[in-house]
């Protein structure tokens, strides 16, 4: 059970820090929205030019295993969140057992690994996709043909399309898993999909919870690309689904701290859940100029015990993912036409090198009307050279 911390000093003059596990740009975005909540930070990451720990009162360069890293990060520390779920569960146990974690290491064990996953889908009565585990040859045998076409992916460390197969035969199956190493994998039969969404919650300590707006997605190449929040972007019926389902899933869990499910919508306008992520996601950065309460708002106040109220977006809006592939032969961008558009709102993460498919900021557009916002945007993507949606 956590504590509330408060910003500012603390009773022996000290600052209340808060800590996260990864350097990387949710950690950033997690970094700015506390200290403008008056609280210092400390990053453990790796990386010496992460793009957290660059704007951190305190980056400690360690192993997210090093224990020595994991003892300084919990001396300055008075709670302690991750921004990626690929942290390794024992360094979030050891955190665990002499600070306040969230979310914890059971909760992102459960993320890191899509059997367990699915599993836990399952037992909240959330309909996914049928699926088969593929542990070993004998697994991969008794797999049955209604679950191609599918989708192999490996169960572990997989993320934006990585890690993941198209499979039409059982030929094919029987290759890809082959050419995966056999390593642990989930097999998806493949659904014919109409649409993807996202939810996101935000749970504390004492089980109070909230949600951002439901968010209509497009991704290309298993990537994220576009991102749209407004009313009426999915059917009201089905976006109130979404939400229950998500907050099933939070709840399921005793989830602490802020849970993205991704969902898709198929043909016939079923629900059915994909994956979670256990932190703030791709597909909530417009939160932080649409909304009176972003994602990372959120993030903060679940991990310091501060009071959750309802969010409230302001303003239409639509996401625009940035990615490495804006900075062919490394030329840059050209920022002065897109932020000459009225509502743009330019977020760089302060990454050193653009490579193919990296994430190196986004962009979100706001407007008063839902038309406005789609036309702004269709004229960014344009400018960016980027397809338009």
């Amino acid at each position: 059970m956590g504590a509330t911390f408060l910003p500012g000093t603390t009773g022996s003059g000290q600052q209340t820090t808060l800590g996260v596990m990864g350097g990387g740009q949710l950690g950033r975005m997690f970094v700015q929205a506390a200290q403008a909540m008056g609280y210092f930070t400390a990053v453990l990451d790796p990386d010496v030019a992460s793009p957290a720990g660059l704007v951190s009162h305190y980056h400690i360069q360690t192993d997210y295993l090093d224990e020595q890293g994991l003892a300084q990060l919990m001396q300055r520390c008075a709670a302690i969140t991750t921004e990626f779920e690929n942290v390794p569960a024992p360094a979030l146990m050891t955190l665990g057992s002499h600070r306040p974690v969230a979310p914890g290491a059971e909760a992102v064990g459960i993320a890191q690994d899509r059997a367990k996953e699915k599993a836990h889908f399952v037992r909240c009565g959330v309909p996914c996709a049928p699926y088969a585990v593929i542990d070993t040859a004998a697994h991969l045998a008794a797999v049955t043909d209604d679950l191609l076409p599918g989708i192999l992916k490996t169960a572990r460390l997989g993320y934006d399309g990585k890690g993941q197969v198209r499979v039409k035969t059982r030929a094919e199956l029987a290759t890809a898993w082959a050419e995966l190493k056999g390593v642990p994998c989930v097999l998806e039969k493949m659904l014919p999909l109409q649409a993807e969404c996202s939810v996101i919650v935000a749970r504390g300590w004492d089980g109070g919870m909230v949600n951002l707006p439901v968010q209509l997605n497009l991704h290309r190449e298993g990537i994220l690309a576009v991102t749209e929040a407004y009313e009426g972007n999915l059917p009201p019926a089905l976006a109130k689904q979404a939400v229950a389902a998500t907050k099933a899933i939070a709840e399921e869990l005793q989830y602490v701290g802020v849970l993205c499910v991704e969902f898709f919508v198929l043909q016939d306008g079923t629900l059915i859940v994909n994956e979670m992520a256990p932190r703030p996601h791709n597909s909530g950065h417009y939160t932080v100029d649409a909304c009176d309460l972003s994602q990372f708002d959120l993030q903060v106040r679940t991990l310091a015990g501060l009071p959750l109220v309802q969010p409230r977006q302001h303003s239409p809006a639509i996401m625009l993912n940035l990615l490495g592939d804006l900075w062919l032969d490394n030329v840059s961008p050209p920022w002065d036409q897109v932020l000459a558009l009225p509502g743009a709102h330019l977020h760089l993460y302060g990454k050193l090198k653009a490579s193919k498919g990296r994430k190196m900021g986004h962009l979100t557009l706001t407007g008063a009307t839902v038309a406005e916002v789609r036309a702004t945007a269709l004229a960014a993507a344009k400018c960016l050279g980027l397809e338009a949606f």
